[in-house]
């Protein structure tokens, strides 16, 4: 075989410094360049040349090229024709190549880059590529994306491109964004994070269009701080004019908090209209914390028109709060002041809740080998501006005990409920007090039998699980007493093995009763995966003693509750069933069910469809009753190769109407991805509002126009975001 370099004398001095094996070359010192080369000449301690498949390395900067000169006193070195040098995650490739090795400086031009960091990559091609120093790159006529290599579907293209990798800071000046070769950006500068990290600057814009026109939102956020930052979005409404939106956010160990506000002078509704926001929580040692938590804005339909249909939903009383909590290991102490402000609908019924100025609640808990003593205590202030006022003081100590087995459970309570009101005088009336104590007793208890059993050739257990559990609470009139918070609980499976169906404590139940309850399983015995879950149960009066929401002492008509059955589980691993059925048997009548079926095989691939009935359920945001009847199918689905579907439809029957209805598509490429979505929903009894959303998501990088993503995961049940799927 011929010898694969050909030395002359002098090359072959300068052997220990320019060319070693790979072994050798990691013994060598720092600072010395290795060469490997079919040809290598040159002048010790001067020059050294090279040709011919040349490799070259030094304190783990890598050189190939077709040759290359090598400046001993300069550490200087040139390569070319195509040369190509890698280090430390980058890799450049270029004509003229040049390095200064000490400074880590050069230039090639011509130049095709990627550089690496944190799993992030930068690609492109540059007329001409500086090196500045360690981790400091100049671009100079470039254009670069984050995606795959000879992956060109979209691309950052700029006069200049600054890369300083210690800061993790990219500015590109003169720079557009051109996607599938049209230009979709352009901004005469624009700087971004490099590691995916925090910076300051100019976010992508925001396109949106709906009922109140086109929208356009230039955000800037602000790095004040690795522990603070804030983000400032003016927002160009064509409807409604500018709307300046402001949110800073701080954290420390001990304390964190967001601040945020939007401003509007609204020329569609001719007026100025506002939102504040204030959240701050704050720990003080290990047992004390406190927090303030608000929300204010300027008028009744401020989410209805900027706001989404949750938002509008949520958003009807608008808490503002303080407190103060101590916790020290055997009780907790709360004292709060809280009031809100309330949005009436169209129709003005929202009843205004009252203001509690201040609460103070205690409770205890405290385990004793199998007993447990407990406390439940308050003291609250109750304001309102129409209603009447007064004091309200609670206090629930109890004990129970606990037999704890793995074939059932016993439980029996015994408490002693106390309230207290001292009530300001109202409408002519003086101020006077009132009281009002009950002995609570309850009993618990239920068995597990187990059985092995097959499903689908698979191994399950099978159970079967009967309950019991008694509450006897005596029957008191208490329709003089005020209902400073006190509503209903919806009746559903877990309020049948409740003491109180009542929230608050304005109002007691009476109470004697047994719940009786059975539920079975079947649990796949390798994953721990329900099957399958079957469960009845009825609440069973031994006294027709009731009390009203509004505190009379009535007969109940019928001997129990209604009946509730549900059933839900996991058929298989796509495929998930929740349903619940509630039968009144004095009316013979079907009160309520709902049901709900899932097909989620895959990210990316998604179905549901529930049904809603009921038969006399509050309407809309009234107060009036009616039947319910409501559809509800959602899903998305890949349609082809790359595209998914996604829609939503909630219909009401009743009304033959429909209340929200989504469509749109998404397509996924791997290095950019998009979303275009259509929404329409009711507001209020009369009211609808459309929304469009179009966004474009580029990989590592950002997304311009209007992202839907939340709007997506809210409407449809399983849904994924398509660029997070391992289906593409």
């Amino acid at each position: 075989m011929p010898p694969r370099f050909r030395l002359s004398p002098l090359a072959a001095a300068m052997f220990p410094l320019f060319l070693c094996t790979p072994a050798l070359a990691d013994a060598m010192p720092a600072g010395v360049l290795h060469v490997e080369a079919d040809r290598i000449d040159g002048q010790m301690e001067v020059q050294l040349k090279a040709e011919g498949n040349v490799r070259a390395e030094r304190d783990g900067q890598q050189f190939e090229a077709d040759w290359l000169e090598y400046y001993v006193d300069k550490q200087y070195v040139r390569a070319g024709q195509r040369a190509t040098t890698r280090q430390a995650g980058s890799t450049v490739e270029g004509d003229n190549l040049e390095s200064y090795l000490d400074t880590q400086t050069g230039s090639a031009s011509n130049a095709d880059f990627a550089f690496q960091e944190n799993g992030r990559a930068l690609r492109g091609k540059a007329d001409t590529l500086r090196m500045q120093g360690k981790g400091l790159y100049q671009l100079q006529g470039t254009r670069a994306n984050t995606c795959e290599p000879n992956d060109d579907s979209w691309y950052l293209k700029a006069s200049t491109i600054d890369l300083d990798y210690g800061r993790n800071v990219g500015v590109a000046r003169n720079a557009r964004i051109e996607f599938q070769g049209v230009p979709v950006l352009y901004t005469p500068w624009i700087d971004f994070p490099l590691d995916g990290g925090r910076k300051s600057g100019l976010l992508f814009p925001t396109v949106k269009t709906g009922s109140d026109g086109l929208q356009l939102a230039v955000p800037y956020y602000w790095n004040i701080a690795p522990d603070m930052d804030a983000t400032l979005t003016p927002t160009y409404m064509a409807q409604r004019g500018l709307m300046l939106g402001v949110e800073g956010r701080y954290l420390q160990p001990d304390y964190s908090g967001k601040i945020t506000t939007e401003q509007l002078d609204d020329s569609k509704a001719n007026k100025q209209r506002s939102l504040w926001q204030l959240s701050h929580s704050q720990r003080f040692g290990s047992q004390i914390s406190a927090g303030l938590n608000g929300t204010r804005v300027s008028d009744n339909d401020y989410f209805q028109d900027f706001g989404d249909r949750n938002s509008a939903a949520a958003n009807v009383n608008l808490v503002r709060e303080a407190w103060l909590s101590y916790t020290p290991g055997w009780a907790s102490v709360t004292v709060k002041a809280q009031r809100y402000q309330t949005l009436q609908d169209s129709t003005g019924s929202v009843d205004e809740p009252y203001a509690r100025l201040p609460q103070i609640v205690a409770t205890s808990n405290q385990q004793l080998g199998d007993f447990r003593l407990a406390l439940e205590s308050e003291v609250t202030r109750f304001d309102h501006r129409t209603k009447l006022e007064g004091w309200r003081t609670v206090a629930y100590p109890s004990i129970s005990w606990a037999l704890e087995r793995p074939w059932g459970f016993f439980r029996p309570k015994i408490g002693l409920h106390h309230t207290r009101y001292q009530l300001d005088s109202h409408n002519g009336q003086a101020g006077y007090t009132l009281d009002r104590t009950l002995p609570i007793t309850s009993l618990d208890s239920g068995l597990v039998f187990e059985r092995d059993s097959t499903l689908q050739d698979r191994a399950v257990s099978q159970t079967l699980e009967p309950r019991l559990y008694y509450v006897n609470i005596p029957s008191t009139e208490q329709s003089n007493l005020p209902n400073f918070d006190t509503s209903e609980n919806d009746f559903n499976f877990a309020q049948l093995f409740s003491e109180n169906r009542f929230s608050g404590y304005d109002r007691i139940n009476a109470a004697n009763q047994i719940t009786a309850a059975l539920t079975s399983r079947l649990l796949e015995n390798d994953s721990g995966l329900e099957r399958l879950r079957v469960a009845i149960g009825q609440r069973f009066y031994l006294d027709n003693s009731d009390t009203t929401l509004a505190g009379n002492t009535t007969q109940r008509s019928q001997g129990g509750s209604d009946l509730l059955v549900t059933l839900g589980g996991d058929l298989s691993r796509a495929l998930r069933l929740d349903a619940s059925y509630q039968y009144n048997q004095t009316l013979d009548k079907t009160e309520r069910y709902n049901a709900q079926l899932r097909y989620n095989p895959a990210p990316g691939k998604a179905v549901s469809v529930r049904y809603r009935y009921g038969r006399d359920e509050v309407v809309g945001t009234s107060s009036q009753r009616d039947v319910l009847r409501q559809l509800d199918i959602a899903g998305q689905w890949p349609i082809a190769r790359q595209w998914y579907a996604v829609a939503r439809q909630n219909y009401s029957l009743r009304d033959k109407k429909a209340l929200e209805q989504l469509a749109g598509l998404e397509y996924q490429h791997g290095c950019w991805s998009t979303r275009l979505v259509a929404q329409r929903y009711v507001t209020d009894l009369t009211k609808t509002k459309n929304a469009f959303f179009l966004q474009l998501e580029l990989k590592d990088l950002s997304s311009i126009g209007n992202n839907p993503l939340e709007t997506l995961r809210l409407a449809i049940p399983g849904y994924s975001k398509i660029n997070e799927t391992a289906d593409k």
